[in-house]
């Protein structure tokens, strides 16, 4: 059974805002009818703000009213025909403090495997900047004595499908590339 976005919120919304019984909010929470007993006399979720769950799509104001009217009713939740999406955000990514170190590993890794691999691609791929991609590339990094080619997939900055994306689409461009030189030499000199 499907239950509502944050679930002590949304209990909590209800026995402040309805007149459904303990046993109806429980059962829509998923959570234990002394537990909502527990939530109306304040022992529990004190500081917990409620969630309306009628604003955020979750039920209808009409449900709630059906269900007021029939203590032996209960709530269901409102489902939406809308695709939730799985994309993930775009944007700079986020390294934890403790995996930065193996930045420079996974620059210099990558730039050994797959050098048809622009600083754009990689940078977008390890969450890194171009200056620091340069540095590593021509060995003028603060760290270069201490840098080894490791995996980035491995160190855990990327996913291997990530990674695979990421050569296939440089490669593709590369070709690209190269097709568009060929064609040029080809082409005669006109006089």
């Amino acid at each position: 059974m499907a239950l509502p976005l944050m679930p002590k919120a949304t209990a909590v919304w209800l026995v402040e805002n309805t007149a459904l019984t303990f046993e109806q909010v429980a059962d829509f929470c998923g959570l234990h009818p002394l537990e909502i007993q527990a939530i109306a006399d304040g022992e529990v979720a004190v500081g917990i703000v409620g969630l309306d769950p009628v604003a955020n799509g979750q039920v209808t104001r009409a449900e709630i009213d059906r269900c007021e009217a029939n203590p032996d009713a209960r709530l269901k939740l409102t489902v939406t025909d809308i695709p939730q999406s799985n994309a993930k955000p775009k944007g700079a990514r986020y390294t934890p403090v403790s995996k930065r170190q193996d930045r420079p590993d996974a620059i210099a890794w990558i730039i050994k495997h797959h050098p048809e691999m622009s600083d754009a691609a990689i940078s977008k791929l390890i969450g890194t900047t171009k200056p620091t991609i340069q540095s590593v590339r021509d060995k003028t990094h603060w760290n270069a004595a201490n840098i080894k080619p490791r995996n980035p997939v491995t160190l855990g900055m990327c996913s291997e499908a990530d990674l695979e994306k990421a050569v296939a689409l440089s490669g593709r461009t590369r070709m690209h590339h190269e097709d568009v030189v060929a064609q040029h030499e080809e082409a005669p000199a006109e006089e």
